[in-house]
């Protein structure tokens, strides 16, 4: 856990509303500022700050946090009709909180190009 970092606080339960989903390694809660009708964040409760910071250590967790997004899309019934994961990696790739997150995006049609 990184002592300054808002997503570790939100992990550890000391700051915002109950998750949406929580175990060992992962949380999931609702996005403050959505940008779609389901718009929920899934980050690993381990601080690893992108994606480009992850190591092959965590191989395992990277694929564990594609696997609970498929399962929380479920459970906010956005499957059926499909839905966007998107991580940003980097200030150019549009991060603004540097702990790695899955956006989870979906209840409405998705447009391309996103950016």
């Amino acid at each position: 856990m990184s002592a300054n970092c808002i997503f570790c606080k939100i992990a550890a339960g000391k700051f915002g509303g109950p998750p949406v989903y929580q175990d060992e390694d992962v949380t999931a809660f609702r996005d403050i500022n959505p940008q779609a009708p389901r718009h929920l964040l899934l980050i690993p409760n381990k601080h690893i700050a992108s994606v480009s910071e992850a190591s092959a250590d965590d191989q395992a967790l990277l694929g564990k946090l594609m696997l609970t997004a498929a399962q929380i899309a479920k459970q906010e019934g956005i499957d059926d009709n499909g839905y966007r994961l998107v991580i940003n990696s980097g200030a150019h790739g549009g991060q603004t909180v540097f702990h790695l997150h899955v956006h989870i995006l979906g209840g409405r049609k998705m447009t391309w190009p996103p950016g």
